[in-house]
Parts: structure tokens; C-alpha cells; sequence
């Protein structure tokens, strides 16, 4: 229903967050003034394309953002109403995992190729957990149960390499899950794994959600995710979310015309193979020298003057569906 959590408990809100980029090239904008809020027990999908700004999003609520070159040049990142931009270093790492924790794109590059995905677990759990070694190791063995994994027992043992994709995948998500986590934020979780797979690792994140009672943040650049996991979704271009609100309604009245552009490029079962699909003309404006105007028009069959000189806000056009565009009719 639309509007339906506006009410809920808000366990993370972003207030005009900007992450920005010392580059050679000048100062970067890669998250330029993104809000939203996440409630308990919801899963929030951010969609868009490459560059974006969905992984420095999720990178800087874990306070991850490698500084320099990066930093915060304004906004608020409140967690449970604390803003997490003024914590210390070491007040962060007794939220990160603990509290707040993240599956990373591509677990190879995550996961530490000499150590046992064991004693990866193990390590979360007791840096967090007053619990022994024994207890320690117990747990890790029941997680790469929970998460799917044959023979986890065996599989304690096993080295990054040894492992498939999918394998790899779910011990990342056994790791991110090892502290009970309040919020999952999940970047990209299937984009290196075959259609079988991320049809496994989906189910398994929705389960746990489920079963946990866990907020999800789920970083994605397929709509057919967003429609089987979230409740709600952000559309991001140009480091700016341009559309938000319930998958619902984005789906059935996309309000924006790079939405509407997206969902027409999704491939159809039953159509035609000589079909051309829906193209987006033109590419992403430079984060460094970003335009005056709408970050769209220059890519928009609808912008005018008006569009390319005036940046537009993000304002309602129903309850809980928000549009960033002059075009979108009254």
C-alpha cells in the first residue's frame, strides 16, 4: 500500500548526505545530497546504473569510504538517531558487523585468501561476542548450515579458492550474519554468479530477513530483484536519488523519465527476438563537473531550457512516491 511505511520505526536515516572525492581532475560529487530513511524489518532497494553513487552510498553509512581521497562534505547519517559521522574509529568497529553489517560485490576479493572461511567467521564472532573459541567455532559451523552450505563441518576447513561463487557468496553472508545484524546492507550480492545461483542467494536473504527480523539494504542494478525482494526502492542517477517509493508503485506509475527508461529496458518473456530493447541514449554527466540543471537532461527525449538551467527537488506526487523532474505531470 502506498505510504504504508511512513510510520515505521526508523532505524537509519540519511539527511542530505554528500560524499565527495579529492580527484586530479577536481572534487568529485559521488553522493551529492541523498536522503531517505530505512525502517525496522524493511528492505530498501537502491537501483541504478553504474557510477551512480549506490556502493559509495552504502560504503558510507559503514563509514568505509577510503579517506583521503574521500570525505564528508556535509549531511547527517543517523543510526537509531545517533549520527554515525561523529563517532570515533573505534565506536564504528563495535557497530560495523556487530550492528550494522555488509556483503560485499565479489567475495574472492573480500574474503583473505590465507586464511580458512572458518576461521573468518570465528574472527567476527569473537571480536563481538563474549563467547570462547569452542563456543566460537560451534557457531561459525551453524551459520555455513544456515546459509546452505553441504557439509559445513568440512567446509569450516576450506580456503576461499576451494570454493565455488555461490559457496564463497554464502560464507559472506554467514560472515555478515555471524553477530545478528540489524541491518544487512547488501551491495551487488548475485552480479558474479550464474542465473541459478542468484536465484539461491535471493531466497536465502529473503529467509534470513524473515526469519531474523533484520533490515535489508539491497544495492542492485536489476529491477527483477527489486521486485522480489524489496518493499521499497530508491532510483539513483548522477549521484542524486531522482525517484523513490513503494516498488509498487514505481512499477506500475514510474513518475521519472530515466525510471521509465530502466523499466522499458528490462527484456520481456514472450517477446519477439527481433525486438530491439529500449535504449537509454548518451552516458552518466562526470561526477567532477556535474550540469546545472537536471543530471538527466542531456540524455531526456522531454528537457528544455527550463530542465538544463534548473536542478530539480524532490518533492511528492503521491502519498510516498517522489519524483525529482519538472516533466512529471500534476
Amino acid at each position: 500500500m502506498p505510504g504504508m511505511f511512513l510510520n515505521m520505526e526508523k532505524i537509519l536515516e540519511l539527511k542530505n548526505l554528500q560524499t565527495y572525492y579529492s580527484t586530479e581532475s577536481g572534487i568529485a560529487k559521488a553522493v551529492d545530497g541523498v536522503s531517505f530513511s530505512l525502517g525496522r524489518n524493511q528492505t530498501l532497494g537502491i537501483v541504478g546504473e553504474s557510477g551512480s553513487g549506490k556502493s559509495v552510498t552504502a560504503l558510507s553509512v559503514m563509514r568505509l569510504v577510503p579517506m583521503p581521497p574521500g570525505y564528508f562534505a556535509g549531511g547527517e547519517i543517523l543510526w537509531k538517531g545517533n549520527d554515525l559521522l561523529k563517532l570515533s574509529e573505534e565506536q564504528m568497529r563495535r557497530l560495523r558487523g556487530n550492528d550494522i553489517a555488509m556483503i560485499f560485490q565479489e567475495p574472492m576479493s573480500s574474503l583473505n585468501p590465507v586464511f580458512t572461511c572458518g576461521n573468518q567467521i570465528m574472527e567476527q564472532i569473537l571480536l563481538h561476542q563474549r563467547i570462547n573459541h569452542a563456543e566460537a567455532k560451534a557457531r561459525s559451523i551453524e551459520l555455513l548450515h544456515l546459509v546452505g552450505i553441504p557439509n559445513p563441518a568440512e567446509r569450516f576447513s576450506s580456503y576461499p579458492h576451494e570454493l565455488s561463487g555461490g559457496m564463497r557468496q554464502r560464507v559472506m553472508i554467514a560472515m555478515a550474519l555471524s553477530c545478528n545484524p540489524a541491518l544487512l546492507i547488501a551491495d551487488e550480492p548475485t552480479t558474479a554468479l550464474d542465473v541459478t545461483v542468484q536465484a539461491q542467494i535471493l531466497d536465502l536473504i529473503g529467509k534470513l530477513k524473515a526469519d531474523t527480523g533484520m533490515s535489508v539494504m539491497l544495492i542492485t542494478h536489476d529491477f527483477g530483484v527489486i521486485a522480489e525482494l524489496c518493499e521499497e526502492v530508491l532510483v539513483m542517477y548522477a549521484s542524486r536519488v531522482i525517484e523513490k517509493g513503494a516498488v509498487q508503485q514505481l512499477f506500475n506509475n514510474p513518475l521519472h523519465p530515466y525510471t521509465r527508461g530502466l523499466l522499458k529496458s528490462i527484456p520481456r518473456l514472450g517477446s519477439s527476438t527481433k525486438e530491439r530493447l529500449h535504449v537509454i541514449e548518451g552516458n552518466v554527466p562526470s561526477a567532477v563537473n556535474p550540469p546545472e540543471g537536471c543530471r538527466f537532461a542531456s540524455r531526456c527525449t522531454l528537457a528544455d531550457d527550463h530542465c538544463r538551467q534548473a536542478q530539480p527537488p524532490l518533492v511528492a506526487h503521491e502519498q510516498g512516491h517522489e519524483a525529482a523532474c519538472w516533466k512529471v505531470e500534476k
